[in-house]
Formats: C-alpha cells, structure tokens, sequence
C-alpha cells in the first residue's frame, strides 16, 4: 500500500507548513513565539498528528511556558488547519518538544568542553 503512506506523509507535510504559517501570523501568544516545528507524525488512519518542535531556550521555565502556550493555542491551530487542508476531517493535534535538539544541543556542549579541557593541558 504505497499510496497510504504517500498520503500520511504529505498529510504531515502539508500540516507541517500550515501549522509553521499559523504560528507566525495568527497565534499572538508570546509563548510561543519563536517556536520551529521540526516535525509531525501523523497516524495511518489520518486521525492523529503530533507536532514536534524546538525552542531556542533550554530553561526548563521557558519550555514549559512554550508548552502551555502551544496547549492553549491548539484549538484554534486546529479549526484554522481545518480550513486549509483539503481532507475531510482534520485530525485531533498535540504538540510536544522535539527531544532530537535538546539531545543534540546537550552532545555539542559536552563536545565543547572537551575541547577547552584540551586547550588547558
């Protein structure tokens, strides 16, 4: 069934730039400005979509605010994408924080500091 995840995946793509769009021009929130979505998985029977993204900050504080503001913001990001996809239900959306940066962020640190200890000797 090649034609299914063809579907899936431009499902998640296009939900990807509309929901990239909506967050810069429609949600006000300043929570959750500055917010990259990085991804989004969608469920093969449509009806899922989560919503990976990634925030600059790294405080805990910060991304909780970002995630309340995301939680809030839902409804509306959802009733909007029901208004720009061509599907017949938009499905039920979650967003949560992309572990990838956080973990590739922490690997350039840990690396950076490897390297002054290497400078110090």
């Amino acid at each position: 069934m090649p034609n299914k995840h063809y579907r899936v995946d431009r499902l998640a793509q296009e939900i990807k730039r509309e929901v990239d769009d909506i967050l810069l021009k429609r949600i006000r929130d300043p929570r959750v400005q500055g917010v990259t979505i990085t991804g989004v998985d969608v469920t093969g029977d449509l009806q899922q979509a989560t919503i990976y993204y990634s925030i600059l900050s790294d405080k805990a504080s910060d991304g909780e605010k970002t995630q309340a503001g995301l939680d809030k913001a839902t409804g509306m990001i959802r009733s909007i994408l029901g208004g720009r996809l061509n599907i017949f239900k938009t499905p039920e959306i979650s967003f949560k924080r992309d572990p990838s940066i956080a973990y590739g962020n922490r690997i350039d640190q840990l690396l950076n500091e490897l390297h002054q200890k290497d400078h110090e000797f």
